[in-house]
């Protein structure tokens, strides 16, 4: 009788934890999905609010058409000198220029023509320690530091990251995609890099 106990139970704390482990996979199915859809949705209605407009989606398909339009026109060459002026005028209005510079150097350092995070690299803390970054200036003699470099380093989970001056002999260059390791600081780690392959500068 026991025995039969014992089985039942085995059998049920089998059972249970089967269920368990296919709960566990569908919320790593669900949840990206829903999150996904939930900052989409939440950035549509954000625009429907600010336009005024009562249809939902209709605010998001205004301004991604505008952005679109405003890039076809800013790629030809006939609109280009207006484009430089606007430019030239946001950089030079004191305080509008701080702001202006700023998010327009952030973006092209994203997804610009001349992206600034295309020198990956592994910046050894302290022993046994290291970090990854991106160069971003490799010359501060301005700063009266030779021999040393410019890294930013991102967080993970945020959009930020700090920046640390630092000696030349302290960094490993990555010799893999940038982008895979944006991802991986990004993730935090979770994100798997197939091949970390470094090479001291």
């Amino acid at each position: 009788m026991t025995y039969g106990k014992e089985r039942i139970k085995k059998s049920f704390g089998s059972r249970l934890r089967k269920l368990l482990s296919y709960f566990i996979k569908g919320l790593l199915i669900t949840l990206p999905i829903y999150a996904t859809y939930r900052i989409l949705r939440g950035l549509m209605e954000s625009i429907d609010e600010v336009l005024l407009l009562d249809t939902p989606g209709l605010g998001f398909i205004i301004v991604t058409g505008t952005i679109l339009l405003v890039g076809l026109i800013g790629s030809t060459f006939i609109t280009r000198p207006i484009i430089d002026l606007l430019d030239d005028i946001f950089s030079n209005i004191p305080f509008v220029k701080t702001i202006y510079t700023s998010v327009k150097d952030l973006m092209e350092a994203f997804v610009g023509e001349k992206k600034k995070f295309d020198k990956p690299v592994i910046i050894e803390l302290a022993s046994g320690v290291y970090k990854p970054g991106f160069i971003t200036q490799e010359d501060l003699s301005l700063l009266e530091l030779p021999g040393m470099v410019a890294v930013y380093m991102p967080h993970s989970y945020a959009f930020s990251g700090n920046l640390f001056l630092v000696d030349k002999n302290k960094i490993r260059k990555y010799t893999g995609e940038s982008s895979n390791l944006m991802k991986f600081i990004i993730s935090g780690g979770v994100i798997k890099l197939d091949d970390i392959n470094s090479t001291t500068l």
